[in-house]
């Protein structure tokens, strides 16, 4: 077991001291529900936009406390949703855009960290995806077509003995390189832009949960906000929310750091332009080398919770942490005996049809953005950018990509959405063990299970 289990990530390196909670009723030209980077974004361009507006921003815990403190560290374009379903809604040119404004995006957060002196560990490294077998390998030529088709630049495909020669991976097959990803120490970049949207003159309550959000009104156990503009910006904690349990499900994904990694262990592994990793397993892992030489590293072991329930402040249990390890020391070998730091989880928020939305409804005034289907560090910035563009009725680029106004539907009722989540993600162990055996294109397990979920 490792040395820390929980306290709500490895990014933490001690708690923060806590803001002040609501001291009671409140007035606000803009309340924002939520200090993750959703929150913390809208409220930072909403500012620099609009000087005058009073914004207010209500967090349950602390800033970063959910999924922006506890994520994988890859500030990336990853497009966090379905292109395919959402061209065949809005057209694949604003589809296109979408994917081109999210790579741009990955240098939008570099430039704004660099200019409000945020130091998150920023590096931009890219992003190696790495195929361990024949099936992998087919999906991983699929998607570096399909992602040069929706207008990603720069992508390459890797040879086995090139991509060793960036990190030697065990049972290479194939890898590809994507240049829009940039490693990021999560927390240091939502506490960071905490304190500067609060140095902007942005009100932020912590300790104070939303219980329920109405057309101009927050309500918490503390008191109310009342404002005209209400935007919700609570991703995977959704369903703690009245009305709101089946709105996006709470998928678990969970994460452990080694202690830092000798010398002569990183000079066997390489692994010197510190890009972030994943593979093409269905039952996929994520990964990146921190600034302090430890491999933080990360999956779906236990997908989700019956009823929607929600972690205690980031404890995983011992089985996923084994089977993380077990991931880290198969993938890299070399790692074999070198100590688990930290184990942690936390929850995103996934929409039923696995494409995040951005709203605004001018006659009630509530907004939203989220469902980031574990995609968030950069498509939250741009989902600020673009509340922002809507709260002050400007018509824009922004507000013209495909995710403004989307909504899917509700997840299932009790006990279909737990039988459905479990049976995929046990159906996507079945496959990729039949893929490890030699099985050359995918397993049609997952491809059925794909199906059966919507999942792009």
């Amino acid at each position: 077991m490792p040395t820390i289990n929980g306290v709500v990530s490895h990014w933490f390196t001690e708690l923060p001291h806590p803001r002040p909670a609501l001291p009671g009723d409140r007035d606000a030209d803009v309340c924002i529900v939520g200090a993750g980077y959703t929150g913390l974004w809208t409220a930072y361009y909403l500012k620099q936009a609009d000087p005058s507006l009073r914004i207010t921003v209500l967090e349950a815990r602390f800033a970063g406390f959910g999924a922006s403190g506890r994520n994988g560290g890859w500030l990336s374009g990853l497009a966090p949703g379905h292109r395919g379903l959402l061209a065949k809604q809005y057209g694949r040119a604003s589809v296109v855009a979408w994917q081109q404004t999210l790579n741009a995006a990955v240098d939008e957060v570099i430039e704004v960290a660099a200019r409000e002196n945020i130091d998150a560990d920023i590096l931009k490294g890219g992003n190696l995806e790495v195929a361990r077998n024949a099936a992998q390998a087919r999906r991983l030529r699929a998607e570096a077509d399909e992602d040069r088709e929706w207008g990603t630049d720069g992508i390459e495909l890797l040879s086995a003995a090139e991509a060793a020669a960036r990190v030697q991976v065990d049972s290479l097959v194939l890898g590809s390189f994507n240049p829009h990803c940039a490693r990021i120490q999560p927390a240091k970049l939502a506490r960071g832009l905490a304190d500067v949207v609060q140095r902007l003159g942005v009100t932020i309550y912590e300790q104070t949960p939303v219980v329920e959000i109405s057309p101009g009104r927050a309500q918490t156990p503390m008191g109310a906000v009342r404002a005209p503009i209400v935007l919700r910006a609570t991703e995977g904690f959704t369903p703690r929310m009245r009305r709101l349990r089946r709105r996006w499900l709470p998928m678990n994904s969970a994460m452990i750091a080694t202690e830092p990694i000798p010398d002569g262990t990183w000079a066997r592994i390489g692994w010197e332009g510190r890009e972030t990793i994943g593979d093409l397993a269905h039952g996929f892992f994520y990964a990146q080398r921190t600034a302090d030489n430890r491999i933080a590293i990360g999956g779906r072991a236990v997908p989700y919770r019956y009823g929607s329930r929600i972690d205690h402040d980031g404890a995983v249990g011992a089985d996923t942490i084994g089977y993380l390890t077990r991931v880290l020391n198969t993938v890299l070998p070399q790692t074999r005996g070198v100590p688990i730091a930290h184990g942690w989880c936390g929850v995103l928020g996934v929409p039923r049809d696995w494409s995040a939305g951005v709203s605004l409804d001018p006659a009630t005034g509530l907004g939203e953005a989220g469902g980031y289907v574990g995609h968030g560090v950069t498509a939250t910035n741009l989902a600020g950018r673009t509340l922002t563009d809507l709260v002050l009725k400007r018509s824009t680029p922004l507000t013209a990509l495909p995710w403004v106004g989307h909504r899917s539907r509700a997840w299932e009722p009790e006990p279909l959405r737990w039988l459905g989540v479990r049976g995929m993600y046990t159906a996507y162990k079945v496959a990729d063990r039949h893929e490890a055996r030699g099985r050359s294109t995918t397993s049609p397990i997952a491809v059925v299970a794909d199906a059966i979920a919507r999942r792009p």
